[in-house]
């Protein structure tokens, strides 16, 4: 597949079979995250490959912090029905930025750095989505996951800072395009 319709044919996949994704094609789709542009090449990207039980309990983890922060009277987004997706997908892939710790204070310095390595961990997540649709597979690019960051942390005893989930496995489903805003009208063209 060519990368024009990879892009054409992406979807977010909010159901999956159960089917295992076999081990060289997640590989094949992170070779593909990391040759992603990186801001002065440091390549802040960071995985972790969830699997069966691993998932399973990381999952459980993720549904007990919405669950504090539900009876806390937080709100949790669309975060419940995201966990649906987590669990039934066979493989979840954790997505870290190495180069910010977790809790880390900000200031002017850290903030244009975070926001560089945040751009090229994005890239590194697109790439990732395209070589999946590539390979047939279905991916969903999480953000809820942020709801439990320290919960998960804790978990997998990392300390960087968490950007992503992605779920990935083969589509239960196959979702139509979604609306989109033509080039045209998010554009402006200056000439000299």
């Amino acid at each position: 597949m060519d990368v024009m319709q990879a892009i054409h044919d992406r979807r977010s996949i909010r159901r999956f079979l159960d089917k295992p994704v076999i081990r060289n094609v997640i590989e094949r789709v992170l070779e593909a995250a990391v040759k992603a542009p990186s801001a002065k090449n440091m390549q802040p990207w960071r995985f972790v490959v969830l699997e069966g039980t691993a998932k399973d309990r990381l999952v459980d983890v993720f549904e007990e912090a919405l669950a504090a922060r539900r009876a806390a009277g937080l709100h949790n987004g669309s975060a419940e029905r995201t966990a649906v997706s987590m669990r039934q997908a066979p493989v979840l892939i954790m997505v870290y930025n190495a180069e910010l710790q977790l809790g880390r204070t900000d200031n002017a310095l850290t903030r244009v750095a975070a926001l560089v390595h945040t751009q090229s961990i994005g890239a590194a997540i697109q790439n990732l989505i395209l070589a999946a649709t590539a390979e047939g597979l279905g991916t969903l690019w999480i953000c809820d996951v942020l709801y439990a960051e320290r919960e998960i942390a804790a978990h997998l005893g990392v300390t960087e800072e968490l950007v992503a989930a992605v779920s990935l496995g083969y589509a239960a489903e196959s979702p139509g395009p979604r609306p989109r805003k033509p080039w045209q009208e998010v554009t402006r063209w200056e000439i000299g």
